[in-house]
């Protein structure tokens, strides 16, 4: 099965200091730091790479369900939205919210809403974040 890196580089201290992440494949490479993380910035930070994750893998798994159901979709989009919190040992991720909509033909919104469901539960990035609390909102649109 496929293996893939990412590699992180930090020079300084965490609140002054500032780092890049690379993914493996060359797609991406980006600055990061303190600021990128708790404030808005033109730089990337750890949460929104999980995002991403999040969101493109339930995306894919989404649209192989339908598509195994006979019902490829014509569009998919799907937002992560990744909570950052602070708690007494720190800060913690608690939440992802997914919200996806779709442009499916031959389905009904109730289908979409209980092929989406699945897709969130089995997708590998859901897998991995099974500690943390996963909200889903499904919107079938029309095509």
């Amino acid at each position: 099965m496929a293996f893939r890196t990412a590699t992180a580089h930090w020079e300084g201290s965490v609140r002054e200091g500032a780092g890049t992440v690379n993914l493996g494949s060359g797609a991406f490479s980006g600055p990061y730091s303190f600021q990128s993380r708790m404030n808005e910035t033109a730089n990337t930070n750890p949460e929104e790479l999980l995002g991403a994750a999040h969101a493109g893998c339930f995306t894919m798994a989404l649209a192989a369900r339908l598509s195994q159901q006979n019902h490829p979709p014509t569009r998919l989009d799907t937002t992560a939205t990744v909570h950052l919190v602070r708690q007494e040992d720190g800060l913690v991720i608690n939440q992802i919210d997914l919200v996806t909509q779709g442009v499916v033909p031959g389905i009904d919104a109730a289908t979409f809403q209980q092929e989406a469901e699945t897709a969130e539960k089995t997708c590998p990035v859901s897998r991995a974040l099974a500690g943390t609390k996963i909200t889903l909102q499904a919107t079938l649109q029309g095509a």
